[in-house]
Order: C-alpha cells, then structure tokens, then sequence
C-alpha cells in the first residue's frame, strides 16, 4: 500500500531512508522515538505514521510537553478529578484519554520532569493512567510517539532523563535530517511555500531566479524547514517583482555562505579594465553612420543590456539606464524589442 505522506514535500535520498523505515513501522503499534533539529518536520511526520497505521480511524493527540508548565503537564496527560487543586471545579480527561485507541504525541519529551517520566513510563508498560486527584486506574489503549530536538543518550548520562524510559521509548527510532542534508528538497519547498505565499497575498505567482535558487540551496538553514517558510512569506510581501534576486535575500544568507551581501538593486558587475574608451568619430564612419543613428545604436545596446542583467523586469532594467519605467517601454517598442 502507498504511503500517504500528505504534508511532507521532497524526494531525497536522505528523505526516502526515513520513508523506508516509516512503512515498515507504521502498521504496527510499536513505540517510536523521532529526533531531529528543531523546524525539521517531525509532528508532520508522525502525523503521516498515525494515517498510514491501522489506528488511523482513532484521534490523532499531540502535546508540546516543552510549553506547558512543569506543574500543569501531568493534569494536561492524564486528567484530574474535581476538586484536585485550585481552580479545578470540574473533572477533566486528560490526553492519554482523548487518544484512546488512536494515538497520543509526545512533542519535545526531553523537557519533561524526572518525576513525571515515571508516570510515562509506566501508562507505556501498562497501559494504565490515572488522574490527578483520583482513585481508580483507568485503562487506555494508545500508540504512543515520542519527538525530540535533544540528544537524549546525553541527557540520561547526565541524569536529566530516565534510562528506562529511553530504552521504552527508543523501540524504534526515526531521525529527520536537517533541511541542509536535503538537496534540491530546498527548491522543492521554496517553490511550494512561494506559490502558497504567492496565493494567500494575492498577488502574480512568484518564483526564484537562477542565481537565488543557487544562494539558498548554499545556505545552511539553521531553522530548517519553518526558517524556509517564514522567509519565503517575508519574500512574498516584500518583494515588489514576481521573479526573486539575489539582491532580495538578506545579509544573514551572504555572510553564512561567505559572500559579499547585495544592496537592493545592485548588479554584480564583470571585472573592466582600468580606464573607459570612449566612442570616436572612426568608430561612427567605420560603421557608415549618421550622429543620431550612431547615438540610437549605443542606446539600442545599452537597453538591450539593462533588460538582460535584470532578467527582462522592466523596472529594474529602468533604473539601472535611469530613465522612467515608461520611458524604457517608449524606446523598447519603438525598437521592436517588445
């Protein structure tokens, strides 16, 4: 049966490893650990194992245990009766509940309490919770999918995370590679996100130049892929032209890949020799012309240029000879160029 990946964008190789082992694992209720940098994709991804896992007709629960606090975390997995603490005027399922016979999502679990692991380890080997001020065990049926931007092999030798449930959780691991490994993956999501952008803001679909497509693949994209997005939207309303340059991208890019960042506007020049020659009567009658033809041939070349060195976006091509976008139009029809 075809994976259904819908969400996740790309065909490298690195991509298709991950693909591989999701297939074989997604029919099954095993436990998975899925780390990676932090932006890379990993809810999509256990998302995709949910739809491709016989529990795909079941809820789909996740919870960044990272952005809960510590003391509201355990009420938030597992539920409380009422009157369990403060505020706690009614009883509340918690998401080991919510997700029975479906699966539960244990985004960033490296930030988790040590006392609370225990608690974890122990709905994973039992399959049993119980709530926050409550006496009864209750029975809950879950796959459970643990994520992780920490290395958590050094967080259980330096004591922050608990060894077994590492190994409990660590059943079958799944690692997401940084967008930098990717390849042309960053195309693939860049055209994706720009056309999205492109959509969203109403505006003519924009694409990356040749030279920008080359910039970015160079970039190391220490946010990974929602550092992709978030730019690709920023280029979307910034950007006045459909066609993106490498004098759009910012300076951070130019200084990670090490070259000289580009003002808005500016061309990188070919190198000249020293001095300028400048066009002499020989060069006129050597071409058996009058001063006005002469003149409307130099002005020919030079429009000609301007719209080659902006890739035929008559604004820029405009301001590069420094006449009116109107003007250039004028002379480009008079010349048949249009």
């Amino acid at each position: 049966m075809a994976l259904n990946l819908d969400g996740i964008i790309g065909d490298s190789s690195a991509l298709a490893d991950v693909f591989k082992v999701l297939g074989k694992v997604a029919p099954t209720d095993s436990t998975v650990l899925v780390s990676g940098e932090s932006g890379t994709g990993k809810e999509l991804l256990v998302r995709a194992l949910h739809h491709n896992s016989e529990r795909r007709d079941g809820a789909f629960v996740p919870i960044n245990c990272g952005a809960i606090p510590k003391e509201l975390l355990e009420s938030e997995l597992f539920g409380h009766e009422k009157g369990a603490f403060t505020h706690a005027i009614r009883s509340r399922p918690g998401r080991f509940e919510l997700a029975d016979g479906g699966t539960i999502f244990l985004d960033e679990i490296g930030e988790m309490d040590l006392s609370l692991q225990v608690k974890i380890l122990r709905a994973l080997q039992e399959k049993e919770i119980e709530r926050v001020g409550g006496i009864t065990i209750k029975k809950v049926d879950v796959r459970v999918v643990a994520a992780t931007n920490r290395d958590l092999e050094s967080e259980v030798k330096a004591g922050r995370f608990r060894e077994d449930l590492y190994y409990r959780l660590n059943v079958i691991p799944l690692h997401l590679p940084p967008l930098r490994e990717r390849g042309n993956d960053i195309l693939l999501l860049a055209d994706h996100f720009l056309k999205e952008q492109s959509k969203a803001k109403a505006r003519k679909r924009m694409r990356l130049s040749e030279q920008a497509a080359e910039i970015i693949l160079t970039y190391s994209w220490p946010g990974n892929v929602r550092e992709l997005e978030n730019f690709m939207e920023r280029l979307a309303i910034l950007c006045d032209a459909s066609s993106v340059m490498p004098e759009d991208l910012p300076e951070k890019i130019f200084l990670d890949i090490g070259e000289k960042p580009l003002k808005k506007m500016e061309e990188i020049q070919p190198a000249r020799s020293v001095g300028f020659d400048w066009p002499t009567l020989k060069d006129m009658t050597d071409k058996e012309l009058k001063l006005k033809d002469f003149l409307e041939a130099i002005e020919g070349r030079l429009l000609a240029e301007a719209l080659e060195r902006s890739d035929g976006i008559k604004n820029k091509a405009a301001e590069l000879v420094g006449i009116k976008r109107t003007t250039l139009i004028e002379k480009l029809k008079k010349r048949g160029l249009l």
